[in-house]
């Protein structure tokens, strides 16, 4: 069985390894009690967990400098949609992403499903220790609130990766809920319904808690509603969906940015009026090619591997305004005569919305929550309940600040589309390259199409770009919501170590 002092050691050693640009009391300074109940002990304690995002840790006894948190969060969602190609063959686990070649001991969702409990385990020990000190002082019960809002945040992120969608079938297997330091260690999956269950409880109490908002780059009770309208949209309990974006919406604390200053928005995460919730990185975060996430999907030619691109797919769909300023963030990589060059086949289109924090081409500070989301989410929601007019009102609020004033629907869907069409158009569009393509579309019993030249494509050869040739029903090219691969297999750790834990199909 789990205990309190295997928890606070595996703190202790999260803390040692995982707060570089952090301030940590000194060691001889702080005993363990010390540590999870005084104010500068809980700030420590909890710093850790938020650099557990961004920080490369030891997992398997080697610290590889391609394994982050984050890193992997957009290897597993936007590598297996169609906003992204993939430019050739690679060794990284990524590619397992893209061709749907899922297997249990593949790299990146080991670590992932390692950090996450990870940080999840540090949370409960401050948690654990706030709640029996029985101490009310509103700082520390924000530090409380963080904890179950960074609680609820991995599990929901784990039970999407790992489980099926709640639309689909929430009772299948979802993934292991701690909840507490005296878990058993060998514990079976919870429900998808009862990992919901678990993640809107905690973030309902983290928003209870959360009175002295601490910046942008720390959980807040804005953060905690724009979860919870997540997490009940993915639930398609659409009022509540709407409520809660609301709630954020109304706060006062966050605009729209506009068509000027929409640009900068994410390379100016930590400040910009639409942020509520970044993982905010410094220089010293600055991984280089070497494990950033912008190395990934964007190169000036030094700076990354830039084999991943921006998909025709993603690209159609946006041609239809190509005064829209969300364009910017997609970058060709021309020729001195102005040409797109090609990568066996395929066009050279960049993603920059990971890049030039304070100028780095591969520094940027990940956003998990911003406001436009907020709108996106009350317009999916209203046109599931048949609020047609409603629904484009809140989409014409973020195309008006895109520059595309003269492109709004003003209450008249297009020739062709139902509401909820027109809703994830505009999702796919704004929140491209965010972690939310593949989970919109099988969430909502819909096809992922693929159907364009990529690596995604396993088998094929760089000449067979003429997609006529490829045998008709080539696997992966239509992706349905029903395909067992649309989640991840439970890493070959927790099978192997947890006798209880069944494996995904």
């Amino acid at each position: 069985m789990k205990n309190k002092i295997t928890a606070i050691l595996i703190l202790l050693l999260m803390i040692s390894s995982s707060c570089k640009d952090l301030s940590v009391l000194p060691t001889d300074a702080t005993s363990t009690e010390t540590l999870v109940t005084t104010q500068a002990g809980l700030t420590n304690a909890l710093n850790g967990a938020y650099a557990l995002f961004k920080d490369h840790i030891t997992f398997n006894g080697i610290v590889d400098q391609n394994n982050m948190y984050l890193r992997q969060f957009y290897h597993l969602s936007d590598f297996a949609s169609d906003d992204i190609v993939n430019g050739q063959v690679t060794t990284d686990p990524l590619y397992y992403s893209f061709t749907l070649g899922h297997s249990p001991s593949q790299g990146n969702t080991r670590y992932f499903w390692y950090v996450s409990y990870k940080i999840i385990s540090g949370v409960n020990t401050v948690i654990d220790a706030v709640e029996k000190s029985g101490d009310q002082d509103p700082a520390k019960q924000q530090l409380l609130g963080e904890c179950y809002f960074l609680r609820a945040f991995c599990h929901f992120n784990l039970v999407r990766f790992f489980g099926k969608p709640y639309s689909i079938d929430p009772e299948s297997p979802g993934i292991i809920l701690r909840t507490s330091l005296n878990d058993e260690s060998v514990k079976t999956r919870s429900t998808v319904a009862e990992v919901y269950a678990s993640v809107i409880a905690d973030a309902e109490k983290a928003a209870s808690l959360m009175t002295q908002p601490r910046g942008v780059q720390y959980a807040s009770k804005e953060a905690a509603w724009a979860l919870l309208s997540r997490v009940n949209l993915y639930k398609e309990d659409n009022q509540k969906a709407i409520d809660y974006a609301n709630q954020v919406i109304n706060s006062g604390r966050f605009a729209l940015e506009t068509k000027a200053s929409y640009p900068g928005l994410f390379s100016k995460a930590t400040s910009s009026n639409e942020t509520i919730f970044c993982i905010a990185f410094t220089a010293a975060d600055d991984y280089g090619k070497f494990g950033s996430i912008a190395s990934m999907i964007y190169s000036d030619g030094n700076s990354g591997w830039g084999e991943e691109y921006a998909s025709a797919s993603l690209r159609s769909v946006m041609s239809k305004h190509p005064e829209d300023v969300r364009w910017s963030y997609i970058v060709p990589w021309k020729d001195a005569s102005g040409t797109v060059q090609k990568k066996n086949g395929i066009e050279m289109y960049y993603i920059s919305k990971f890049s030039f924090q304070d100028g780095s081409p591969n520094l940027s500070s990940p956003i998990m929550f911003r406001l436009a989301e907020m709108y996106l989410n009350k317009a999916e929601a209203k046109a599931k309940l048949n609020q047609t007019a409603a629904a484009l009102t809140d989409l014409d609020q973020i195309r008006r600040n895109r520059g595309l004033e003269g492109a709004l629907y003003n209450g008249a869907l297009p020739a062709g589309y139902t509401a909820l069409d027109a809703v994830l158009e505009e999702r796919r569009i704004e929140l491209a390259f965010e972690g939310h393509r593949t989970f919109d579309v099988f969430r909502n019993k819909r096809s992922l199409d693929k159907t364009y030249w990529g690596y995604h494509l396993p088998g094929l050869k760089e000449t067979d770009i003429d997609l006529s040739r490829v045998p008709s029903g080539y696997p992966n090219m239509v992706v349905p919501y029903t395909n067992p691969r649309i989640i991840y297999f439970i890493p070959i750790d927790e099978v192997l170590s947890n006798a209880q834990v069944v494996q995904n199909p």
